[in-house]
């Protein structure tokens, strides 16, 4: 199963709303995760669609990021007013040394939940003692744990029971600046979708075509890079399409075309299999139309989520 990672942003949450009904259809396959960064109309839409699809999901009640963090008490009431009794999905907790150091109170907190639920996510983004391991498992009903490979020891997962056990990392080559793609066209990314059950995992998860990398601010870059992930010899890679005219930030509708040109000619000369996200992306270059700088990552979370649940 495939968990992918998203933080509450409204690019990312559009792109859950907009593949509800492909993965309402692969159900089995998908379990997102929202770890909600601020209130908005856009994330409790979101929540409707889901449950709509009835889509299982995990909605983490202790983010690290954005404007909710020690907000318990206000994500739970999101939950509640948003599900309408829906239970089909997990809570989720991000384990680390700050859950290690308020393990009583965060304890103390899930005891008063009176929402139902599917039971627990816990995101493993540092290791924890072995008595904090067995509070969390004798007071939660644990469905799932994501360990975060690349923030704790390979022997780590052992700890957990098989059954619960879900890979996670941040297989995103993240560079300083868009215009740095020029010189690196091509990235790999993971083969996790392939051999996750061959490692003894139930699932695997990573941070889609954007990284663990958190930014609240936007500014107007002087390139424009599009990131498109694809499968080659059982690979997933990204192809990163990058702008050429980049000495300012002036005409971004103008850098967009550059990059697009660019990943509409590779498209057709490759031969890949189209998914909705290609098929908008070559929408928008016979129009002509720059959708602006969120959609394009949406479009590119959009292609990200179908290529892997349609490969698993």
């Amino acid at each position: 199963m495939y968990f992918p990672y998203s933080r509450g942003k409204q690019f990312e949450l559009i792109a859950l709303r907009e593949l509800s009904a492909l993965m309402s259809l692969k159900s089995e396959k998908i379990s997102p995760i929202i770890e909600p960064v601020k209130d908005s109309s856009t994330l409790r839409s979101t929540l409707k669609e889901l449950v709509e699809k009835n889509i299982n999901f995990n909605f983490i009640i202790n983010p690290r990021v954005g404007s909710f963090i020690n907000s318990f008490d206000t994500l739970i009431e999101i939950l509640e007013e948003n599900l309408n009794g829906y239970t089909n999905f997990q809570l989720s907790i991000i384990v680390d040394k700050t859950t290690q150091q308020g393990i009583a109170e965060l304890l103390e907190f899930t005891n008063q939940i009176a929402i139902n639920h599917n039971g627990y996510t816990l995101i493993h983004n540092s290791e924890i003692g072995e008595n904090s391991i067995e509070q969390l498992n004798a007071n939660l009903e644990v469905k799932y744990n994501l360990i975060y490979f690349s923030k704790t020891s390979r022997r780590y997962y052992r700890e957990f029971n098989q059954d619960t056990r879900v890979s996670l990392d941040d297989y995103f080559r993240k560079l300083e600046r868009n215009a740095d793609y020029l010189q690196v066209p091509v990235s790999d990314f993971s083969e996790e979708y392939k051999y996750y059950t061959d490692d003894n995992f139930v699932g695997f998860s990573d941070f889609l075509t954007i990284g663990d990398i958190y930014s609240e601010s936007g500014f107007l870059p002087r390139a424009v890079a599009i990131h498109l992930s694809y499968i080659d010899q059982d690979k997933i890679k990204i192809r990163h399409f990058t702008s050429d005219s980049n000495q300012d930030s002036s005409d971004i509708g103008g850098k967009f075309a550059e990059a697009l040109r660019k990943l509409v000619n590779w498209c057709n000369e490759t031969n890949i299999t189209e998914t909705e996200g290609i098929r908008v992306f070559k929408e928008l270059h016979n129009r002509g139309h720059f959708p602006g700088l969120g959609s394009i990552k949406k479009i590119s979370t959009i292609n990200h989520i179908e290529l892997v649940i349609n490969n698993i």
